[in-house]
Formats: C-alpha cells, structure tokens, sequence
C-alpha cells in the first residue's frame, strides 16, 4: 500500500512509513517501540508528531503491522482512531493496561474484553450509552492466543472511564462490578465507538498492572513487569490478528 500523499491528509498523524490496515493500538509511546522492536522484522518510524509514536513493519510471518500509540484517554484514543480509519485502518486492537476491580483477576492476568462498558465522556459522545461489542472473530482469535500464551486470562466485560485518579473511586468500582465488569481502563470504549462509527472491526486485550480489589488502595507491578507484560499483549495481539484475517 503506498504511502498517502501530502503532509496535511490527516491533522494529528504525519504518515513517514508505509501504511497497514492492521493495527495494535497501546497507549504508551515507549509500549509501541517495545513492541515494534518484538514484532517486526524491520519497523520504521510511521509517525512521531505530538509524542504519539507509531511504527510499521513486517513480522516474521510477513504479515503488514502498524503499531500505533494512542496516548492516554479517550479524547486522544479518538482521535488517532478517526485518522488511522481515514487513512484504510480495517482492524483496530487494542493493547494496553488497566486495573482488576473483580477479586478473581490478579496481577500479570490478561483480560480479552467482550464488550467495554462506555464509562466516559467520549464514548458517550460517540453515541455509546451501555457497552460497546468487540468483534466476534478478533475475540475469538484474542482468546485462543490468550490460552496459547501461558499466562492467566478471563473473558469478559471492561469498562473505560476518565479518571485515573478518581475520588469517587469506590462508588464507582461498586456501580461497575454490578454491571459485570472484571477491570477498568481509559481508551477501548472510545476506539470501539469510532471503529462502529467507520464500519471497522475492533477488540481490545488488556494485561493487569494493577488491583484495586483490596484493602489498599492500589497493588501495582513493578516498571520491569509492566514491561515484559506489554510486550506478551503486543505478541498475542499480533498472532490474533494474523489469525483473524488471514
């Protein structure tokens, strides 16, 4: 696919390597170098304006990646979106972190969301007013990569919201477990609500950095686990696609 002319096609995205319909979304601009350096054989800079870097290559397999941060938040998760659909984005997922409200989910899980509970202010925007579906056939794949990867995975429910730093955190958990979501993040209510928007598939595989299940506040990880964690989403995510479409 050739790359798209002109520097001023999309407004937050600056195209500088060739383009892939396929395409993992982490929020963190270092997840998606860590990533890219894992996955494919060759990556090149695709696009480093406003700090959100993404990356295009090859795997192994030969199979066409862009890996594209989204930063943090659905405003910025919406927006990457929207320019990755313009350019012929066909399958958006994404990888990223987020925090187990349920007891059953701990640390180093991964959790393959169903659907996201549509939590936050861009979702709604969007036109989301309960939960927004993955794609079927991407959860499949999700799933079965999941298993294939030895670590720890539940099925089920997320829930985006706006607040990383909430003060109302507990009522908030409380109102979410009883709408049957395992953890909370802030982006894949947002991309899925563009991807339904643009008529592309969407789905989303999250690793578990944090619990905010306990009697402390927040149990988190180490900087070196979140690491190794990022890079396992970004390998399942890879295999799933390549699954799914191919």
């Amino acid at each position: 696919m050739e790359l798209p002319e002109g520097d001023g096609e999309t407004i937050h995205l600056n195209p500088a390597a060739e383009f892939y319909p396929n395409i993992l979304l982490p929020g963190d601009p270092a997840r998606a170098m860590s990533i890219a350096i894992k996955q494919l054989t060759e990556p090149r800079m695709f696009n480093h304006r406003r700090g959100l870097w993404g990356y295009s290559g090859l795997t192994e397999g030969g199979d066409g990646f862009l890996i594209q941060s989204t930063g943090m938040g659905g405003p910025s998760a919406a927006i990457i979106a929207e320019e990755l659909c313009d350019l012929g984005a066909e399958v958006l997922v994404r990888v990223g972190t987020c925090g187990a409200i349920d007891p059953s989910v701990k640390l180093g899980d991964l959790v393959i969301a169903s659907a996201a509970i549509a939590d936050d202010g861009t979702s709604q925007a969007l036109g989301a007013s309960h939960a927004v579906p993955s794609d079927r056939e991407l959860f499949n794949a999700l799933v079965a990569q999941a298993e294939a990867s030895g670590r720890a995975f539940h099925e089920g429910r997320i829930a985006t919201v706006d607040l990383f730093y909430d003060p109302n955190a507990d009522e908030r958990y409380a109102s979410l477990l009883e709408r049957q979501a395992l953890a909370i993040e802030m982006e894949a209510a947002a991309i899925f609500a563009v991807a339904k928007k643009r008529g592309v598939r969407a789905a989303c595989l999250l690793g578990v950095t944090d619990e905010l299940w306990g009697e402390v506040d927040r149990v988190r990880m180490t900087h070196d686990e979140v690491t190794e964690l990022g890079e396992d989403l970004g390998s399942v995510g890879v295999a799933a696609i390549a699954d799914a479409v191919n």
